[in-house]
């Protein structure tokens, strides 16, 4: 469960927000990988290497690190959402293309792609493969979205239908089920409006709101991936624009606050609690990312070029958990 936006402000920068929501116990660590920098994909252990340094928040489990979201230095952004239920991978290389399991594919796309549109050249000249990571102990299944600085977003898919690209006019992922059935589902939800409702007359009866927000009153305030995802985009999409940096990461802040999870308003199937452990903005432009996590709502921040070095070993950032601190307020 995860939910994903893209943000575009009144400056022209770019950015790439989401909520990660899971049930099983993981620690993100931010970290940034040089340009240059070799490592070796999970499906047979090939080497690559990086064109281009990343940011991204990730986990590292014995020689693999798995990226759930990142920015690299020409400002290409993405973020691997859970897609259950429809994720089908290729279960053997296809001659002639590039194996990559899918838990590595949004690093090789960050690692060989400045633009949105250099990823959706490379994407069909890509095998995606499934591989069984140490976390969840199976196969995870995934989708992913994509952005740039231009505003421009992609949704990447594979499922028993094959790889589909889908252009992404409203800049919002959620899970399962698949990108064009949420788009057709929006239109449920076409008579929502941020302006009051009038009253209606039933017969003799006259109904009047009860205040103001009633043309929201049709929008879904469940968990599930399309209520998220009509949700999100209704609120994204009515959002006044935002003019300047710290603006944008508000907004996006608020607009995402909507969708994330509590402990205990979602429990799995394996009785553990599904909730949102962190919430991450990234500037396209600057290579910053800001995130806060469930423990911690202070907004954290770092950037790639204050923390970036070359060489040929991961720059490590560390956990985003970070100690809460309360400003305290006295008495003037």
């Amino acid at each position: 469960m995860c939910t994903s936006i893209t943000l575009l402000n009144a400056q022209g920068e770019n950015f790439l927000g989401r909520t990660l929501d899971f049930s099983y116990d993981i620690e993100p660590e931010l970290f940034i990988l040089p340009r240059n920098y070799v490592w070796y994909g999970a499906y047979g252990s090939q080497k690559m290497h990086n064109l281009y340094a990343i940011m991204g928040v990730g986990q590292e489990e014995g020689p693999l690190l798995a990226f759930f979201d990142g920015v690299n230095e020409k400002g290409l952004a993405g973020g691997a959402l859970y897609f259950a239920g429809y994720a089908a991978y290729e279960s053997k290389p296809t001659p002639g293309k590039m194996p990559v399991a899918a838990m590595d594919f949004l690093h090789f796309l960050l690692a060989n792609c400045a633009t949105v549109e250099e990823a959706e050249k490379l994407v069909p000249q890509v095998s995606i493969l499934g591989f069984t990571d140490p976390v969840t102990e199976s196969e995870a299944p995934l989708h992913w979205i994509m952005t740039d600085r231009s505003g421009k977003s992609i949704v990447i898919e594979r499922t028993v239908q094959g790889t589909n690209v889908y252009q992404n006019p409203i800049g919002v992922l959620a899970n399962s089920p698949d990108f064009p059935w949420h788009l057709t589902n929006l239109k449920t939800y076409s008579q929502v409006s941020p302006r009051q409702t009038s009253k209606s007359q039933w017969g003799d009866l006259t109904l009047k709101p009860f205040g103001q927000g009633a043309g929201t009153s049709l929008l879904p305030g469940g968990y599930t991936a399309p209520e998220r995802f009509a949700r999100t985009t209704y609120l994204k999409t009515h959002l006044p624009v935002p003019q300047a940096k710290d603006e944008t990461v508000m907004a996006g802040f608020h607009v995402l606050e909507s969708v994330s999870i509590p402990k205990g308003a979602v429990i799995s199937n394996r009785e553990t609690f599904d909730y949102t452990r962190y919430t991450m903005f990234l500037n396209t432009k600057t290579c910053e990312y800001y995130f806060k996590t469930y423990e911690n709502s202070q907004i954290q921040t770092a950037n790639m070029w204050e923390n970036y070095r070359e060489g040929q070993s991961p720059i490590r950032l560390g956990s985003l958990s970070r100690p809460i601190q309360f400003e305290k307020i006295t008495a003037i």
